[in-house]
């Protein structure tokens, strides 16, 4: 699957995301409304990441899906 794909199903996406980064919050989740970057950088945030590791746990959670 491919970025576009999960963007066009974000809705249905959601509770994958949630459940792979379990500390981002639904309203959070509902802000990012799809978009890559806005992800990673919540992931950045939450997590304590760095950009390039934001990127590839991205990477990783778009090659599971």
């Amino acid at each position: 699957m491919n970025w576009d794909q999960i963007q066009g199903n974000w809705k249905q996406m959601t509770g994958s995301v949630k459940s792979h980064w379990g500390e981002l919050t639904d309203d959070e989740v509902t802000e990012i409304a799809g978009d890559r970057e806005a992800l990673e950088g919540k992931i950045q945030a939450k997590y304590g990441k760095s950009k390039e590791a934001a990127k590839q746990e991205v990477d990783d959670f778009l090659a599971k899906h």
